[in-house]
């Protein structure tokens, strides 16, 4: 619903848990500045309703952020009746940390309701971080169009599937997500890891990319670790994560997305 003028409304939801959320929502904020008819409201979580009703674009970058039953409906309609949805990293996670007295693993309880069928996927564990190869699925698509297999330090998700995915980009892993209470068992077959897929959604398209993990040295101090001593931009520092993420803010905008001068050639 394009305003006068064309102005198209966004809303970034960027906030939760165990990331540098301040440094994802400049970038983030950067990369619709550059598009001039694009205004964003910026929220912290899903307390956002009203301007959800009049947005044309929702990018979210979160992690364990819940959403309540009023606003997973609210965010099914938005993409029901047309919304473009960018869903970063762990939009899709709820994660609950260890306690004190029960054992040192995170739980991935099932609390997304059927906001996981829109989003197309739910967050189960990921191995530790350390390098891996992302692999093109769709050489096709315009938003991996020229993109060769690259390598990149991030979570690399293993995720519980919903509906069918257009998937562009994929991971290869099987074997153990130590620390995660489903771990020994959500990556032993041997199916690809979606890292970017398209969903539909009624009239409306989610555009989920997986990638995009950070951290600074302050970010996980409620697990206890003061400071971690390490500053972690993971994939914001691999140009070919830079590209892709670029083009999934253009086709969100609904501009077109430019494939001249591809990464990896």
């Amino acid at each position: 619903m394009a305003g006068p003028a064309g102005r198209l409304d966004a809303v970034l939801v960027c906030g939760g848990r165990w990331h540098d959320f301040d440094y994802a929502r400049l970038r983030l904020l950067d990369l619709l500045g550059g598009h001039p008819h694009v205004r964003t409201t910026v929220h912290q979580d899903y307390d956002c309703l009203p301007a959800l009703e009049q947005a044309d674009l929702l990018v979210t970058y979160t992690c364990d952020v819940r959403p309540r039953p009023s606003q997973r409906a609210a965010l099914a309609r938005f993409v029901e009746r047309g919304g473009r949805w960018l869903a970063l990293h762990g939009t899709n996670s709820v994660i609950e940390a260890p306690t004190a007295r029960g054992p040192r693993l995170f739980t991935t309880p099932r609390l997304l309701g059927d906001l996981a069928g829109v989003l197309g996927s739910q967050f189960l564990a990921h191995p530790p971080i350390e390098p891996y190869e992302v692999r093109v699925t769709r050489p096709d698509h315009p938003l991996v169009q020229g993109i060769q297999p690259f390598t990149v330090a991030d979570e690399l998700y293993v995720c519980e599937l919903h509906g069918e995915l257009e998937v562009l980009l994929h991971a290869e892993y099987t074997g153990p997500c130590r620390g995660f209470a489903e771990g020994d068992t959500a990556a032993l077959d041997d199916a690809p890891r979606p890292v970017l897929y398209l969903k539909r959604h009624g009239r409306g398209e989610v555009c989920y990319f997986t990638l995009g993990h950070c951290r600074g040295r302050y970010d996980v101090q409620d697990l206890g670790v003061a400071d971690t001593g390490r500053v972690d931009r993971g994939p914001w520092e691999t140009p070919e994560f830079l590209t892709v993420l670029g083009r999934c803010v253009e086709r969100v905008v609904g501009a077109r997305v430019p494939v001249e001068d591809p990464v990896g050639r």
